[in-house]
């Protein structure tokens, strides 16, 4: 009997763990300049970029770097409205939407070739998404994985405005690139400081698909 009763306990706990993860999955991290500290606070961010860091070869440092960028890792945003003669609210600029800031048609491009039906305002599926990208990049263009300055220019001039070097012009952007590459590398080296810490007991990682 102790033994279930302690079974019990635990499976307790982990459903009380699940239904407050879920209750705080739409707000952005309390710290999200640190990535130890974002894995701790968002648990299931932590299995999801483990998992996927495992799925794809990246650095979950790298498309990390990037959703701060894009959305400082908020769910449900989206480009500036637009409006008719400055007061009636008739869309946004583009349809850049969620963590990921991914368009309607590159995120329908997504699907079609992971066969996936996924939510851009899903943390694992935004990040999946980002993966899906930077590996496409790395394909295309030649961009190292690891590179998050170049891989972010790529992510927002998209493949062919990258080969043709649009951002070349823009340098505002550069200076955005490399922002997104430094921090980048602190997430990196965040994480290699904490990565022993941050593994699950038991439970967690037994239930870690879970997240």
């Amino acid at each position: 009997m102790p033994f279930f009763s302690s079974l019990l306990g635990r499976f307790i706990a982990l459903s009380v763990l699940l239904g407050s993860l879920v209750a705080c999955a739409a707000s952005p991290p309390a710290h999200p300049g640190n990535l130890c500290d974002i894995y701790r606070e968002k648990r299931g961010w932590y299995h999801a970029a483990m998992r996927q860091q495992k799925k794809w070869s990246v650095p979950a440092s790298v498309p990390m770097s990037m959703m701060y960028q894009e959305s400082s890792f908020r769910s449900n945003v989206h480009t500036k409205r637009t409006y008719i003669l400055w007061i009636i609210p008739w869309g946004y600029q583009t349809t850049a939407f969620g963590y990921a800031q991914a368009k309607d048609e590159v995120w329908s491009d997504y699907e079609k070739n992971t066969g996936r039906s996924a939510d851009r305002t899903d943390f694992a599926d935004a990040l999946d998404f980002m993966n899906w990208y930077i590996t496409t990049t790395k394909k295309k263009n030649g961009v190292p994985v690891t590179n998050a300055t170049n891989q972010y220019l790529a992510y927002h001039e998209g493949w062919g405005g990258y080969q043709k070097h649009t951002y070349a012009s823009k340098g505002w952007l550069v200076q955005t690139a490399h922002k997104v590459g430094r921090r980048a590398a602190t997430y990196q080296k965040q994480y290699l400081s904490c990565k022993e810490s941050l593994k699950g007991g038991f439970w967690e990682n037994l239930f870690g698909w879970l997240f």
